[in-house]
């Protein structure tokens, strides 16, 4: 089996099940003004492109509009503070680490194996979410939505963490739950690896077409020895 000396991970829906608590912060923010609410399974498929994104297409939704229309809209700068508000409030309460994500990450680093986080969750978010599980140090590097000029699936992202740790290509893989992550990897040269359980909009993961659907983290232990 090939051995890998960077793990890259994405965090909502591979790490971390985020779910519920961003729905939460989504409710809060439609009802603050006077919309209706939206449902668990919506806000599944529309997490992958960050926080605001899905934010917008909430708004959507709910208003009968196009996403174009909504990110034209002279309430939206509005809208999204109270959101942050919301979600600053509701992040950590509701996430929790999926099964066999602790103890493998632990044993990861055991075996020396550099570990990085590549979301397009907002970096405030990000460290949240992190800290809230105990993640943190765990992580050599982290990048969010924010942290670059560009996000997933740009492969940037990943060229940025490979210079960081000067490890090759082919010495890296990326492990995610969603296309947008597929993407990021095959972008920057990489082999990715994919989770079934997260959120990939709807769609089945193993369309995508990852190097390997794994049906949780276990099997990274193996690639690490």
């Amino acid at each position: 089996m090939k051995r890998y000396e960077l793990i890259l991970f994405d965090l909502d829906g591979t790490l971390v099940e985020t779910a519920p608590e961003i729905c939460d912060a989504v409710n809060d923010t439609l009802q603050h003004f006077g919309f209706a609410s939206v449902t668990q399974g919506q806000v599944n498929d529309w997490i992958g492109h960050g926080t605001l994104e899905l934010l917008i297409q909430a708004l959507a939704f709910v208003q009968g509009q196009d996403d174009k229309t909504m990110r034209a809209s002279a309430r939206l700068p509005e809208i999204a503070a109270v959101f942050k508000t919301h979600y600053r409030t509701r992040c950590g309460t509701r996430s929790r680490p999926y099964p066999h994500v602790m103890e493998t990450l632990h044993q990861l680093q055991a075996n020396g194996i550099r570990l990085g986080v590549v979301t397009n969750k907002e970096g405030a978010y990000t460290q949240t979410v992190l800290d809230a599980h105990a993640l943190t140090a765990l992580f050599d590097c982290v990048i969010s939505g924010d942290t670059l000029p560009t996000k997933k699936p740009r492969p940037e992202v990943v060229l940025h963490c490979l210079a960081h740790f000067q490890i090759g290509k082919d010495k890296t893989l990326f492990v995610g739950d969603s296309s947008i992550d597929v993407a990021t990897a095959r972008n920057a040269g990489i082999d990715v690896w994919a989770v079934p359980y997260g959120y990939n909009m709807g769609a089945t993961i193993a369309d995508s077409l990852p190097d390997r659907v794994i049906a949780d983290f276990r099997p990274l232990v193996e690639s690490s020895g």
